[in-house]
Parts: structure tokens; sequence; C-alpha cells
């Protein structure tokens, strides 16, 4: 079974990523064979297209509703179930995984479409590529074509299995808003050694950039009647804030966890500002305050709490109702902090609840009574005995975010970079005004807080026959309230992206449906019920739409006869 060709063709135009994968195979053996078509894609990403043509038949992947489509499988295999075509593979990857019979001397060709919108995150965007073909690859060749109308502030490519004689095989074109990288190394550079036919390709492939940015009301661009604002203000004053961390050490955090909770937690100390406040709670069956108080990161405090965060060890339950419950009092009873500050809770805990109230629903109603919207509540989950779900749907509900920490060895290091994205606020209470007349559609034009390094993304649709878009936008930073104005001449907008060769038409209209689908999906998590099944089939709706694999729809993928005939690619979700 030899894989002859294999492309990876990216366009990210105005952040938006379409990319696209074509693997031709042959079976050279002189009888039928089975060739299998693995690749891994962002979790971010969702599939829109999937096709394999064996000697010419296309058999295309087609998108439905998740539960019609189930069903129509249930009843076409009805000795038992098979696992999907898709699951995660780690941190930041799901794996894509079909495989087809083909007779001796015959050719298919595998082709996987996907589209994802880029998230600024620590001041960069970061597209990836996992490249694992396992067998050297006559015509191996990786295309990222860049086109961002503001400008290209910096782009650097990075790979875990980059060497000197593949280095030659990367060029890289670019001007003031284009870029182009081609990766196309020859057999020989793929080699490991000449003598052997063991290939070196295989890690990630990464491309990094920003974009420039003036000091306005943020970007707008517009196509065929969507449009889509960039707001990522710069060097404005930080926030101090208000932080305690609620850390988890019962028995199930013991040995490395723990271990690596101390690394992060050391580091993350000598990252507070002067001017932030900060406490710590432990929980096992029992809720431990280390001070009574939030004390200011003065050098003596923060040398005082690494001596605490040091003796740290685990034993024991789980009771994160009343861990939670002191954490929000703590914040309530605070006297002497900054008059303009962010208060948080940040959670980090590797199980479910099982000392004290260890019911999550009602766990979530009592942490929701108690911070009331005053603190931002970040979740993160140890590894895969936690709820995910309970988690995420506490940190939503409260204006937080969760995030799973992964059990490897750089677990110290996802924590201490989530902490990074969530350590320099600069505005709050932003808000992104449109005229109600003129556009629809719009996606969530509020936000509690603005961290440095991110970006606001709002997008809609502007009805009827506007000339100009007038925006503005309210925010409060440390220093005051601001109020910031533009207008976008459509025309004028429209205009920059009509010559440009390598763009899909219809991008900012795909964007904008990505958008409100992510969105959609992620307020029905924290909705109530009746709430939640409205906000389903806004999504499933969408989903099917623009023909997007999300939590809600499903791909069936059909084999030639004889073969087990369809198979389903879903959506895996991080809550599983």
């Amino acid at each position: 079974i030899k894989i002859y060709s294999l492309h990876v063709d990216c366009k990210v135009t105005s952040r938006f990523a379409h990319t696209v994968i074509t693997s031709k195979i042959i079976n050279r053996a002189n009888e039928s064979r089975e060739v299998t078509f693995e690749v891994e894609l962002p979790k971010t990403a969702f599939i829109t297209n999937f096709s394999m043509s064996i000697d010419g038949k296309v058999y295309p992947g087609i998108i439905k509703e998740k539960a019609s489509a189930q069903k129509e499988y249930d009843t076409a295999v009805s000795h038992g179930q098979s696992a999907g075509l898709v699951r995660i593979t780690s941190r930041k990857l799901e794996q894509f995984h079909v495989s087809v019979s083909i007779a001796a001397s015959s050719k298919v060709t595998f082709e996987l479409m996907y589209e994802e919108l880029l998230k600024r995150q620590l001041g960069k965007f970061e597209l990836l590529i996992k490249v694992r073909p396992k067998q050297l690859v006559k015509h191996f060749q990786i295309d990222v074509h860049i086109f961002e109308p503001q400008g290209i502030r910096f782009l650097e490519t990075d790979s875990t299995f980059m060497t000197n004689e593949l280095t030659e095989a990367l060029t890289k074109v670019q001007n003031e808003t284009k870029a182009h990288i081609l990766f196309k190394p020859t057999v020989d550079q793929q080699k490991i050694n000449p003598e052997l036919d063991e290939t070196l390709l295989n890690g990630d492939f990464v491309v990094r950039y920003d974009v420039k940015r003036g000091a306005t009301a943020g970007d707008i661009q517009i196509v065929n009647g969507y449009f889509v604002h960039y707001f990522a203000p710069r060097e404005m004053p930080v926030f101090p804030k208000n932080v305690i961390f609620v850390i988890d050490r019962s028995g199930s955090m013991a040995g490395r966890k723990i271990e690596q909770t101390r690394d992060a937690l050391l580091k993350i100390l000598q990252d507070l500002r002067p001017e932030d406040h900060f406490s710590f709670i432990t929980f096992n069956s029992r809720v431990v305050e280390w001070k009574s108080s939030l004390l200011q990161a003065t050098a003596e405090n923060v040398a005082s709490a690494a001596g605490f965060v040091q003796t740290l060890s685990a034993s024991g339950g789980t009771d994160i109702n009343r861990a939670l419950l002191t954490a929000g009092s703590v914040l309530d009873k605070a006297k002497g902090l900054p008059e303009r500050s962010v208060s948080m809770i940040i959670l980090l805990t590797d199980g479910q609840p099982t000392s004290g109230e260890n019911n999550v629903e009602v766990i979530q109603e009592n942490i929701q009574k108690a911070i009331n919207g005053k603190y931002a509540l970040f979740c993160l989950g140890f590894g895969f005995d936690v709820s995910y779900n309970f988690l995420e749907k506490m940190a939503l509900s409260n204006g937080g975010i969760a995030r799973r920490i992964y059990e490897n060895a750089d677990a110290a290091l996802q924590l201490q970079g989530f902490y990074q994205e969530v350590a320099t606020p600069i505005l709050m209470k932003i808000e992104m005004q449109y005229p109600e007349n003129a556009v629809e559609g719009l996606t969530k034009n509020n936000f509690k807080l603005f961290f440095e390094g991110s970006e606001v993304i709002v997008s809609g649709k502007i009805s009827n026959e506007l000339d100009l878009l007038p925006v503005e936008i309210k925010a409060q930073s440390h220093a005051s309230d601001l109020t910031l104005k533009e207008e976008a001449n459509v025309k004028e907008k429209e205009q920059v992206f009509q010559n440009q060769s390598y763009i899909f038409g219809n991008f900012i209209e795909r964007l904008w449906a990505y958008l409100t689908i992510q969105q959609l999906l992620e307020k029905s998590i924290s909705a109530q019920e009746e709430d939640q099944k409205t906000l389903e089939v806004q999504a499933l709706d969408l989903s099917l739409r623009y023909s997007f694999v999300t939590p809600l729809t499903s791909m069936v993928v059909t084999k030639p006869a004889g073969q087990q005939q369809t198979e389903l690619a879903n959506k895996p979700t991080e809550a599983g």
C-alpha cells in the first residue's frame, strides 16, 4: 500500500482557515487490501467535507442531523456499534480515521476538508498541521496561504521534526498583507538516514503570526453583505486583579499531579504583579484557608506563599462546594482592594465532588447564587476523572471558562499557560454596538473581560443597502471609561477582497456561521432545559445549512458494495 501523493492545502483569509488534505494511495499488491486514511485535525475545527474516489467512482460523505444519521446507521449495522470515525487524540487534536478495501493495483483518493476561526492567544494566531504519513511519500507538500488585509506584523513557522536537510525544503514568501509557506521535501530529505526507508515526518508543523493594528476601534471587513469586526486594543494599563486559587488536594491528586501543581503555582506566584491581591484555599474533605483575607502581592507575601505551596500534599475526599463558597465569601469580605480591579476564582480539581454536598446541580446553583456575577470563575479539570460537563457549566454560568489539563509531562506548563491568558485583564464590560435596524444575526457583542493578547470578534449580516456601517465600542479601562467610534465604508471594504485569487468567496458568511454555532453550543451548556432545545435547534439548522460536522450533526460515509456499508463521523467534545 503506497501513498504516492499527500497534499495539505491551507488558505487563511482574515483568521478563517480552510484546509484540504488530499491523499492518493495505490494498492501495489496482487490482491485486495485495506487502505487507511488517518489524519489529525484541530479540535476547534469543523469538518465540512469528505470524499473517497476509487478508480474514478466518488463516495461522498453526507452531513445529516445526528439522531437521524444514527438511526440510519443502526438499521444498516444491526450487529453492534463501530467506534465512529473521529476521536480525540490529544490536548489540541482529534483524529479522523477511515479504512476501505480496494482491489489489486487500484487507486484511491481521499479528500478531507475542514474550517476553523483562528483564535488569538498571548498575542498570536496559531495554525497547527499534524504531519504523520508513516511512510515516505513521493509527492509530499504543505501549502499555507495567508491573506490578512490589516497587514502581517510577524510570521514564524515551527516544527517538532525539522532537521537542517528538511529546512531546505521550506520556503516562505511574504509581503505586506500576504504570505505563502511551502514545505516540499523530496523522498531523500524525508528519510531518517539514507539507508533506511523510514520517515522523519512525524509531528507538528505550526505557523504562528499576528496582524498589524491601528490604535482605533478595531478593524472591520465586509464580504457579500456579511461583516466581521476584530478588536484588540494595545498598550492599555492592566487592571489589578484579586485572585483566589482554589486547589484540590484530595487523595487522587497525590504523586505527580500535586507536584506539577506545586511547580505551576510557584511560577504563577512569580508572575503576580505588585498591585495584585491573592490567596489560596486548599481542600479535600476539609477546606483550609491559607490566610483569612487576600494579601497584596508584595515580595514578602509572595515568598511566604511559595513556602506554603511547597508544603502542599494530597489525601482525603473532595468538597468542591464548600471550597468555592469559602472563596466567594473571602472576596465578599475583602477590604482595601483597589477600586477598579478584577476579581477571579481559579479552581483546579481532578475529581468529582465526594465530600459535603455532592449533587452537582445543587453545587452549581449554590455557586451561582454566591458569585452572582461579581467574580469570574475559571475551572481547570486535571485529567479524565473529572466531570468536565459540571466544571464547564459552572465556569460558563459565572463569566469564566473551563479547560482540561492533560496528564502529560507538560501539565505544569499547561497550568501556567492558562494563567498567562487571564493574567492581564485590560478592559471590562465591553459593549460592541451597531445600528439596530441595519444589522441582523449579530454574534455575541458584550464581553465581561478582555485580556491582553486575545481578540474580540463580532460578526453579523448587514441588512439593506447600507453605505456606512457605524460602530461604537464602550468599555471600562483601568484609567477611565472609553467610547471608541468608527465608520466602515461598505463599498470600500468589499473592494479589499474583490481581486484576491485564492479567497473563497463567502468566507465571512462561513466565519459568521462557524462563530454563531460555537456560541449557541456554548450558551446551551449553561442554559435552562427549555432554552437549551431552542439554542440547539438554531445551531443544528446552521450546521446543516453550511455543512459543518458539529456535535449536533454526523457525516455519513458510504463505502463500495460488499464492505461495511456506512460509517459515521461525529464531532467529539471535551466533555465526551
